[in-house]
């Protein structure tokens, strides 16, 4: 049986990890993998992050009331396989903590979370995590088949939805502060963008 890791530093940040080790780490920190590789998350988000994700929290909350889709705040594990990765945890190499997601296919819920691509996954830009988000999850969740990718920059109050089509991200023209969303996979899913930055 491995040994529970409980310091982060005892890790090898070049070594190659899966859903398997991810389970058996208990420390205060909390970390992503993505295909295969360790990614410490920032420290607690801060209050105006927070803000933000209250207000989508919100707006998402009434649209899917009374819906069949499934929505879920971080934290909240998505586990995400590719056509080469089994549903065995120790093939499993990218399991990622989106900030906001939305799942249509019960099927894909479980106890432990999400198993396969949400159909909606939101991100909250915070200092130190904006290339992640824009490239490496961009990426990622690209390659996984997530239907609807936003990325939502609370410094500039702005934010940019990207639609999958033909197994590729589309970029739609990027929503501004005044401006107001409406979301191409969920039609019912829309707001004044002023109302969720309110600082």
């Amino acid at each position: 049986m491995s040994t529970i890791i409980t310091n982060f530093k005892q890790l090898d940040l070049k070594g190659s990890y899966t859903y398997a080790d991810y389970l058996l780490w208990n420390f205060k920190e909390r970390v992503e993998i993505i295909k295969g590789k360790i990614f410490k998350m920032s420290p607690a988000p801060s209050r105006s992050h927070q803000e933000v994700s209250r207000e989508l929290t919100y707006f998402l909350s009434r649209s899917f009331r009374n819906s069949s889709c499934y929505f879920y705040v971080a934290p909240f594990d998505v586990r995400l396989i590719n056509f080469k990765d089994s549903t065995k945890d120790n093939q499993i190499t990218s399991v990622v903590q989106p900030d906001l997601c939305v799942v249509c296919d019960k099927d894909k819920l479980d106890d432990r979370g999400c198993i396969g691509a949400p159909d909606l996954i939101i991100e909250i830009l915070s200092p130190g995590n904006s290339n992640r988000e824009m490239t490496i999850k961009f990426d990622l969740y690209e390659e996984n088949g997530v239907k609807e990718y936003w990325i939502v920059n609370q410094s500039e109050k702005t934010i940019l939805i990207y639609v999958l089509k033909d197994n590729k991200f589309i970029g739609l023209k990027p929503i501004i502060e005044s401006g107001k969303l409406e979301s191409p996979t969920f039609p019912s899913l829309k707001f004044s963008v002023k109302n969720i930055f309110k600082q």
